[in-house]
């Protein structure tokens, strides 16, 4: 069986100066990774910040730059951006309507945890 789950516009919290909608908890996803939709209004700036994990950016709506460690490029809707663990970063919006994007995350404790439930229970979903 499959499962949509619609977005929840009016629900998006805050996050690093964007709004956000978090991928987890989600009872039917067993997955190795966490992720979330991300809004950004026209002229905002996310704050700058850095992590441990690694992290891919799919730009999906808007017109935005993406500045990491210093470095500032172009971030259009269907761009993807892969950023490295310890890395800076942080999202402009230079269009004049939001900038969307889904970021989803991971890290190897994300993945061991997701291999010992397989390797736990066989669950393959």
């Amino acid at each position: 069986m499959s499962e949509i789950r619609r977005l929840d516009r009016a629900g998006l919290t805050e996050a690093y100066g964007v709004a956000t909608e978090r991928l987890l908890p989600w009872a039917v996803l067993n997955a190795p990774f966490e992720g979330a939709w991300c809004v950004l209004g026209p002229g905002g700036v996310s704050e700058a910040h850095a992590h441990h994990e690694y992290e891919l950016f799919i730009a999906m709506s808007g017109r935005a730059t993406l500045d990491v460690d210093g470095e500032r490029r172009e971030f259009l809707a269907g761009d993807l951006a892969h950023l490295v663990p310890g890395t800076t970063h942080h999202v402009r919006n230079v269009g004049d309507a939001d900038f969307e994007w889904y970021a989803i995350w991971w890290d190897t404790e994300m993945s061991a945890r997701f291999l010992a439930r397989h390797e736990n229970n066989g669950d393959r979903s």
